[in-house]
């Protein structure tokens, strides 16, 4: 792949996180009965920081954060040349009553969300799911749309998105890159 952009840095991705975290507070009138889900991988980091976000924001506790692994709810399994890694899910609450706020760190054809709801619909019933998302790149399948963005990129179907999360990639960036 060849690199063709830098979109953010980790200042960048910090004060797109700080807005994101705003935002919700605002849409909710607060954090009462606030919980954030992130979607295993990216997801789960951008989650939490967005809980301590929230937190400095409101002046409140940390929000509480789930983990969802969408493994078994991919609709592209039998496509996937690799058996899939099943984690499993964390959720430290029960959703009912609950503002969910789904975390994830790119949205692009809709799939993975689609599929994080069918999972999340698994653990119970929330009161509203929200969604926010790190970079939306466009090209959705699925009648599927953020309730919170970090940033729009508008991409080729040939391009790939990079998010790098400092717990598993050393360090915060968003990257374009070209494929071969």
């Amino acid at each position: 792949m060849l690199l063709k952009a830098q979109i953010m840095d980790e200042r960048a991705m910090q004060r797109a996180l700080t807005r994101i975290g705003h935002e919700i507070v605002e849409r909710n009138k607060g954090t009462d009965n606030l919980v954030l889900v992130g979607v295993r991988r990216r997801g789960v980091p951008l989650a939490e920081q967005l809980s301590r976000l929230i937190a400095e924001i409101d002046g409140c506790d940390p929000i509480p954060v789930g983990v969802l692994d969408i493994a078994f709810y991919r609709d592209d399994l039998s496509l996937r040349a690799e058996q899939p890694e099943v984690l499993g899910n964390s959720l430290p609450f029960r959703l009912e009553g609950k503002t969910v706020v789904l975390v994830d760190d790119v949205i692009y054809t809709g799939r993975t969300i689609r599929a994080a709801l069918d999972a999340l619909m698994d653990q119970g019933r929330a009161q509203r799911i929200q969604l926010a998302v790190l970079i939306d790149r466009g090209h959705r399948e699925l009648p599927i749309r953020p309730d919170f963005v970090g940033k729009n990129v508008p991409t080729s179907s040939e391009e790939v998105v990079a998010v790098k999360v400092n717990a598993f990639d050393g360090e915060n960036s968003v990257t374009l890159y070209q494929q071969d």
